[in-house]
């Protein structure tokens, strides 16, 4: 499996690396061996209802054993009560937190084998 770490967290600016290649991101949805812009216009998504369960088919797609959640380096995008109820059905660990808190514990967590998807809002 190729290995995904997010490098770098700065306001408005990510850096993820996939595989040895870096890509910059303002939010990001990443993956174990991916990562890709989080366009919140692809699905509505707004600081408030926040992270919906169609913001996660992508990363659901790739089997994680967890996820990974970052509300903004204030913490203000909030997380749809669907979403956690989603996660919570299929068995999935779900784990929310200030962004800059939320990358360190992706980074623990992908760097201890486990198959962990997230989605990083990097503003408020």
């Amino acid at each position: 499996m190729t290995e995904t770490r997010i490098t770098q967290i700065a306001w408005g600016n990510m850096a993820v690396d996939v595989g040895g290649q870096t890509h910059r991101f303002k939010d990001c949805k990443v993956w174990p061996g991916g990562a890709r812009e989080w366009n919140w216009k692809e699905t509505g998504t707004g600081h408030s209802p926040g992270i919906q369960p169609v913001d996660l088919e992508e990363i659901l797609e790739q089997d994680p054993e967890a996820v990974v959640l970052g509300r903004g380096v204030l913490g203000r995008l909030e997380v749809c009560t669907e979403t956690e109820a989603l996660l919570r059905e299929r068995g999935i660990a779900c784990h929310m937190a200030k962004t800059p808190e939320a990358v360190v514990l992706f980074n623990d967590l992908a760097g201890k084998g486990v198959r962990v998807g997230g989605l990083f809002h990097s503003t408020c």
